[in-house]
């Protein structure tokens, strides 16, 4: 597997991909562009892919980053994997419910409940 950005440590935990952001903000449209190639050469490495995404470190997020989520989500499902998300902040949260893709998303509390939710 290629090298990951500095922008992103990917461990496994068995079969699933841990991958936490490094940076708190997620802001400029590189930083947006590098993760999502990460993240594209991470599910196109695997048949079936399962991602955990964390958020731990994350404040902020742009509109493009959510975009780039979705799209990364539907790479996924068209894989047959699955994608789960951990540790988001309530300031990233609301955001994710003011646009209703908490209702897109798996999103769970912490690492622990979200590899214990995949299937």
């Amino acid at each position: 597997m290629a090298e990951s950005p500095a922008r992103l440590n990917v461990t496994f935990h068995k079969d699933i991909a841990v991958v936490e952001f490094t940076e708190n903000k997620i802001l400029d449209e590189m930083s947006v562009s590098e993760i999502e190639r990460a993240l594209t050469t991470l599910l196109e490495s695997r048949q079936r892919p399962k991602i955990l995404l964390d958020f731990a470190n994350v404040d902020h997020l742009t509109s493009a980053a959510l975009g780039m989520l979705i799209n990364i989500n539907n790479r996924i499902k068209q894989q047959n994997g699955q994608l789960r998300l951990a540790n988001i902040r309530p300031q990233i949260m609301e955001v994710f419910m003011i646009t209703k893709l908490n209702r897109l998303f798996r999103i769970l509390g912490t690492r622990a409940d979200a590899l214990a939710n995949f299937e």
